[in-house]
């Protein structure tokens, strides 16, 4: 098909094709003109064909502006809008970006590395004494977890004494913090 751009919005990169042969105006983005050279102006004829997307909405696609010789695609130059910068990727912004990825990374293995050393860390708290022992009313029944235990004295017991026990989450000596032994 082939119109008129009634009109263009450069900064948004957008406009309007009139059509020779009549109807409504056709939608066409600055992405549907292939390698054009320069920014699309009100007044250009484009030959473009028509697609419907899936909401009913018609837009141009696979424009070109008449008069205009086309680039080559390994030539194609990247159009700058008016008013911004051209952004240059550099070797410096490069390196700064290695070196955020590094850092972040070396402070989350770290992080991770020290949770994992919380957990082989030692029990420096003291065992009852075998007078102690005696005395207690308690005895290594395969209890775990704080949800078994009935008492802060009794996951204290099984911290201290008792095989394969899963109390102590923070690695400090002190069982059950959040459901028995807390503050």
């Amino acid at each position: 098909m082939k119109g008129k751009l009634s009109r263009w919005n450069d900064e948004r990169g957008f406009g309007f094709i009139s059509p020779n042969d009549g109807g409504p105006d056709v939608f066409v983005h600055i992405s549907a003109l292939r390698k054009i050279g320069r920014r699309p102006m009100a007044g250009d004829v484009i030959t473009y064909q028509i697609h419907t997307d899936n909401s009913g909405k018609i837009r141009a696609v696979n424009a070109v502006i008449e008069g205009l010789a086309q680039g080559k695609s390994s030539t194609r130059r990247r159009i700058q809008r008016p008013g911004t910068v051209a952004r240059k990727s550099s070797v410096f912004g490069k390196i700064v970006a290695l070196g955020l990825i590094v850092g972040i990374g070396s402070a989350v293995y770290t992080e991770f590395v020290d949770r994992g050393n919380q957990k082989s860390r030692p029990n420096y708290s003291l065992p009852l004494s075998s007078t102690e022992n005696a005395k207690s009313s308690y005895s290594c029944q395969g209890k775990t977890h704080c949800s078994e235990m009935v008492s802060c004295e009794e996951a204290t017991f099984y911290q201290r004494n008792c095989p394969g026990t899963m109390m102590d989450g923070d690695g400090d000596g002190i069982p059950c913090e959040r459901q028995w032994c807390g503050w």
